[in-house]
This record gives C-alpha cells, sequence and structure tokens, in this order.
C-alpha cells in the first residue's frame, strides 16, 4: 500500500493565476509555448479578426534552442491562410514583440475547423441612478480614454453584481 506524500502548509496564499500556471505549464510546455501567455494573449497580440480566424497550436524549436521556433497556426479557410502569408512578416514580429525575443521566425499554417468560440458573457444589468452617478463620479479624473472606458465596464459589473446580489430573497 502506497501513500501520497503529505506537504507542509506554508501559511500563504497563492493568486489564482499562480495556481493556473502552475497546473498548465507542463502542458504548455509540451506545444513550446513556456506559460501559455501567447495561447491566453492571442487576440491581443494579433488582433480580434485573427483571433477568431486562427489559433495557436504549437511552437517547435530547433533542437537544444529556445528561439527561432517555427508557430504552426490552425486557420479556418485556405483564403484566410493565404492571407496570413502575406502578413507573416508583420505576425512574426508582433508574436516576438510579445516574447520579449526571437521566439519565432516562420509559420506553419493547419488548415482545419477550429472550436467554437467561447459564448459572450451576458451583459450586465443596467445600474441605479445613483449607482451610475456614483460610477461616473469615481471615473472623473481617469484622463485616458481607454483606461476610462475599461475601468467603466469593470465598474458597471461589480456595481450590477452587488445590486443583483442584494435583490436576492436570501438577503431580505
Amino acid at each position: 500500500m502506497t501513500s501520497t506524500p503529505v506537504r507542509a502548509r506554508t501559511g500563504k496564499t497563492a493568486t489564482l493565476n499562480t495556481l493556473v500556471r502552475r497546473l498548465t505549464r507542463p502542458l504548455f510546455g509540451k506545444r513550446g509555448f513556456a506559460d501559455g501567455h501567447v495561447v491566453a494573449d492571442w487576440a491581443e497580440i494579433v488582433g480580434p479578426l485573427l483571433a477568431r480566424s486562427c489559433l495557436p497550436l504549437k511552437i517547435v524549436y530547433p533542437q537544444g534552442a529556445r528561439t527561432d521556433g517555427t508557430l504552426h497556426l490552425k486557420v479556418a479557410s485556405g483564403g484566410l491562410a493565404t492571407e496570413i502569408q502575406h502578413v507573416e512578416p508583420i505576425l512574426i514580429e508582433r508574436i516576438n514583440g510579445h516574447f520579449g525575443y526571437r521566439a519565432v521566425v516562420r509559420l506553419r499554417l493547419v488548415q482545419g475547423p477550429l472550436p467554437p468560440p467561447p459564448p459572450a458573457p451576458e451583459p450586465p444589468a443596467p445600474l441605479g441612478p445613483e449607482a451610475e452617478a456614483r460610477l461616473k463620479r469615481t471615473l472623473e479624473g481617469v484622463g485616458d480614454p481607454a483606461l476610462r472606458t475599461r475601468l467603466e465596464a469593470l465598474g458597471r459589473s461589480v456595481l450590477a453584481a452587488r445590486q443583483s446580489k442584494a435583490k436576492t430573497p436570501e438577503n431580505g
């Protein structure tokens, strides 16, 4: 009879990000993705249009190297594969910019069906007039329009969740 080793508790809390990376590192590592940032940030790297039409499968590096790899991309259609070939240098530059070094030097395209996109999240319930006014006041000092838009969406979601939680029967 074998027993599983018991790990001593350290008393430290770990972030969800740390735990997920620890679990996914071996899976992504087998595909050459180190910690999965390319997969997770794919839409940010290539843009939303390309992210819906292709996805990274793996990076194959020359033996013993972690640079100058070939990124295998699954592409939904042949027409798009031709388009990707035309913008390959730009994509490689963006991918390497994301890595911070020359990780990829070429793309290899594999045509096939992509998995269906995840369902879009439901928009938050509309806020009441007081919550809407409080959100606007909170964001008055934010000068960057893009940051302001994202913070407003986040604030709207948080306030809507609090609002709906307050309305549940068990909370009175």
